[in-house]
């Protein structure tokens, strides 16, 4: 007798053929992913049976028979291909990316301040009231002198971050952070190299040192070492040279700017000065001469860079404006009205004021019995008042046309107990030598800087005659 198949029992109960149909799908699908891995498998096993390395290698299509345990090895890795998580092959490392922000660089201009900074470029001010009273940030960021530079960063006007270089070392960095703002100082690393350069002089120092590649603070330097012996105004002959080794500064890889000159040779005339810098234990630095002689003088012997020399030491000068017979007893230096008047030696201002022909006027007192005059200034420095104290080479006026002067210049007198003497001529004081208890340290550092020099001298000598 034949019952009808009910329905709910073949619902609840699948069929064998559709329950054969799924587990062959599923051994498919693990066999497909499998093939690599068992063709690997298969390469390593062959590799293992002995006799066949050779034949692998020379030629892939004479195989030897396969190992009887191959059936076994592919049904393992399909079994374990089978319960591999796809889902975790999938996944890869999330990449985070930095916030980025709006940059304000800042040039700071006359009468600005920063919140003036602020409120042009929409800053918050709360958080310019937060950053001022940070310890070390509120000095560099209270008072600011035109040209200081800023690095603003900023998100909507809300300040991230302020940037600002204090020298060519030291930065300043403020940041915001979860409790408000943080500041600090950070070191900016340079590096120095040494360099050489040679210039010899046809035209003007500057000129030969513009052809040697050589910028015009290098040369200042240059003057500035030997100025008390060589007057550059006047004692600069054509064919005069001169050989350097200085530094040069370097930032992450730039160039910044020329740095110390570390030795220095000026021929003038005939003459010869050599100078070799020098930093003892106690950090101060200065220029002597190879056996240890300081390149000093106690005076220098032209107040004014570079200026033209209008009229000499001359005790039979007839006078440009009485038209008189009158002794010129000092000499005048042509400069543009403004130039800089530097203090000829250390020194006490005497006088400070009107003192008829001579106009605005300074007297200064030195040791030994000695004093200088500079006459016919615009104004004074505000450092050179009556009773105070000076340096060599401070500023102390600024070239003028005051008194009788028929154009501006300075009026320079040198004087040996109350005697008029040449200020080109005369002899000037030394200044004292290094201290005998840097000495040997000092002949021990400069003989090889020394030796550096001549041989490139020697390079250069002989350049210039197979020329």
């Amino acid at each position: 007798m034949h019952r009808p198949v009910s329905p709910l029992r073949h619902d609840y109960k699948p069929s064998a053929r559709s329950q054969v149909k799924k587990s062959t799908a599923i051994h498919w699908f693990a066999l497909g992913l499998g093939l690599p891995f068992i063709g690997l498998a298969l390469l390593l096993i062959l590799k293992n049976v002995p006799g066949t390395s050779s034949v692998l290698d020379n030629d892939a299509d004479l195989l030897p028979p396969l190992p009887s345990d191959i059936p076994t090895v592919v049904t393992k890795l399909s079994h374990e291909l089978a319960l591999i998580d796809l889902g975790h092959i999938a996944k890869l490392p999330e990449i985070k990316t930095e916030p980025q922000y709006d940059s304000i660089e800042v040039t700071v201009r006359p009468g600005d301040t920063m919140e003036h900074i602020f409120r042009k470029n929409n800053l918050n001010l709360g958080h310019l009231a937060s950053i001022v009273r940070l310890e070390e940030a509120g000095k560099y960021i209270r008072k600011l002198r035109p040209g200081d530079e800023f690095k603003i960063q900023h998100d909507n006007g809300h300040v991230i971050s302020i940037y600002r270089e204090l020298d060519l070392t030291s930065a300043l960095i403020i940041s915001k952070n979860e409790f408000g703002f943080r500041s600090e100082i950070i070191e900016r690393p340079i590096e120095l190299r040494r360099r050489l350069a040679y210039g010899r002089i046809e035209t003007s120092l500057f000129e030969s040192a513009a052809d040697a590649g050589m910028p015009d603070k290098l040369i200042m330097n240059l003057a500035g070492i030997f100025a008390w012996d060589v007057d550059f105004i006047l004692d600069i002959r054509r064919g005069d040279d001169y050989f350097i080794l200085f530094e040069e500064i370097y930032q992450d890889g730039k160039y910044i700017t020329a740095g110390e000159i570390v030795a220095a040779e000026f021929n003038n005339n005939g003459r010869t000065f050599r100078a070799v810098r020098y930093v003892d234990k106690s950090g101060r630095s200065d220029y002597f001469t190879p056996d240890g002689h300081s390149v000093r003088k106690a005076f220098i012997r032209a107040p004014v860079d570079f200026a033209r020399i209008s009229s000499s030491f001359n005790p039979r000068r007839k006078h440009p404006i009485l038209n008189t017979i009158r002794a010129h007893r000092g000499v005048d230096y042509a400069a543009p009205q403004g130039t800089p008047i530097k203090a000829a030696g250390d020194g006490k201002v005497i006088f400070r004021g009107r003192k008829g022909g001579y106009g605005n006027a300074i007297i200064l007192q030195h040791g030994g019995n000695i004093t200088t005059l500079y006459g016919h200034m615009s104004k004074y420095a505000y450092s050179s008042r009556l009773g105070r104290r000076v340096k060599q080479g401070q500023t102390i006026g600024y070239v003028g046309r005051t008194g009788l002067a028929t154009a501006a210049h300075l009026h320079y007198e040198y004087r040996l107990n109350g005697v008029h003497r040449n200020p080109r001529t005369v002899k000037l004081p030394q200044a004292a030598p290094i201290k005998d208890e840097y000495r040997e340290d000092f002949l021990t550092v400069a003989a090889p800087i020394l030796e550096e020099l001549d041989r490139y001298k020697r390079t250069q000598i002989a350049a210039a005659t197979y020329e």
